[in-house]
């Protein structure tokens, strides 16, 4: 990288993230900690730390910085929690979810992101987190239900089945609603039936696949 990454780590968290209202310590020390230009692919090495999503391939994105601060802080994760995080990426947020000592399982749909994100994982020496190749809003089928589930790509709407898969007592972080005013929500599952939702702050990522808006056909 052209200049020195541990200072360009802590402009990020400083200045970008510290300013959009993330102002847990243990989140702030995470994205300082873990090494988020590890994780992003060698041509956009240099724009690691910058206030932009970072395309990985197969037209999916690494969240802005600022976005995985807000996730990190509003789930609120305990050390031993388990955690299911929908869409592993580039295995970024799939580090900082299990450097808080969650115990995560995440699962993405295509074979060489899946395979990529393993070995940064591996290379960072993440033993507390496992990535399974699967669609997930469709065909996945977890054998657990799970204090945490995490989406890292928008949904047009909430699919019950991952509703399903919260503990209850748990906590459900997506992003929900239609381009490009799409509201992130905090979804927590009081029990069996009853739910707590508060909306977050607004945004516009892409789309999970099989999560898109319905086509709508006019004459």
């Amino acid at each position: 990288m052209s200049m020195n990454p541990e200072l360009a780590r802590n402009n990020m968290v400083e200045n970008q993230v510290r300013t959009w209202e993330v102002l847990d310590a243990r989140v702030l020390e995470t994205l300082g900690t873990v090494r988020r230009e590890d994780f992003v692919p060698e041509r956009y090495r240099a724009t690691a730390f910058a206030d932009i999503e970072l395309p990985i391939g197969h037209g999916e994105y690494m969240m802005k910085p600022v976005i995985e601060g807000r996730v990190l802080q509003a789930l609120a994760l305990e050390s031993g929690q388990s955690v299911l995080e929908i869409g592993t990426g580039s295995g970024f947020l799939t580090a900082c979810l299990a450097h808080l000592g969650g115990q995560v399982t995440s699962v993405e749909q295509h074979a060489d992101l899946a395979d990529a994100a393993r070995a940064r994982l591996a290379q960072a020496g993440v033993a507390n987190a496992r990535v399974d190749t699967a669609e997930a809003l469709l065909a996945y089928e977890p054998r657990e239900r799970f204090d945490v589930v995490v989406l890292t790509g928008a949904v047009y709407a909430l699919p019950d089945r991952v509703r399903a898969w919260v503990k209850p007592g748990g906590r459900l972080f997506a992003i929900s609603g239609e381009s490009p005013a799409m509201q992130a929500m905090l979804h927590t599952r009081l029990d069996d039936t009853r739910w707590q939702s508060e909306s977050l702050f607004e945004t516009d990522i892409p789309y999970l696949g099989n999560a898109t808006p319905p086509r709508r056909f006019s004459l």
